[in-house]
């Protein structure tokens, strides 16, 4: 790997933790709407297109030397910070950034990944719906079915003892539980 490219990765790290610090610094428990307000208006700090902070995040583009000294500048930071590493093991109370803890339960996406995958899944649904809806569903449905009684009973040592919920079960239970809150989709005229 060459210098440059570890240059590159650096600044990438060191600008997702600017903007990690923005998020903390403006609101205390971002949901998907709330971040994608937030790029917007971290783009405008860092004086960036959102499209252009969106290409770096996907790492589409590099963070240049200009670009580096903006960044620096514009969020209150030590010229070269941007090309050193930092050390991630500090404590929120060490760096003045209260970080929530992640929350399984929580509806929104937690990180890029998630994002990601909630992007597709609402281009795949606004493009097609019906169709869309009918696949997610079934998809879901297999993934979080728990296997037939038949099967299940046959794998336990001892029919007759009650066993603890499978995982499986407690996913199904789950999806149960929150396509419970939902309403059915109208049919657009």
């Amino acid at each position: 790997m060459s210098s440059t490219q570890d240059l590159a990765q650096i600044r990438f790290q060191n600008a997702l933790a600017l903007f990690d610090e923005f998020v903390h610094n403006t609101v205390k428990h971002p949901d998907a709407a709330t971040l994608r307000g937030l790029e917007g208006r971290f783009a405008l700090r860092v004086q960036v297109q959102p499209s252009y902070w969106s290409q770096i995040k996907s790492r589409s583009r590099q963070i240049g030397e200009r670009l580096a000294r903006q960044f620096e500048q514009l969020c209150h930071k030590p010229h070269g910070w941007m090309d050193q590493v930092h050390a991630t093991e500090l404590t929120p109370a060490d760096t003045g950034v209260h970080l929530p803890t992640p929350d399984i339960d929580s509806p929104g996406p937690q990180d890029d990944d998630e994002r990601f995958i909630v992007g597709l899944v609402l281009t795949y649904y606004r493009r097609h719906p019906q169709r869309a809806r009918t696949r997610l569903l079934d998809l879901l449905g297999e993934a979080l079915t728990p296997a037939p009684a038949s099967t299940r009973s046959a794998t336990s040592t001892k029919a007759n003892t009650p066993k603890a919920p499978s995982a499986a079960d407690e996913a199904f239970a789950l999806w149960r539980k929150t396509q419970a809150g939902v309403a059915p989709l109208k049919q657009k005229k």
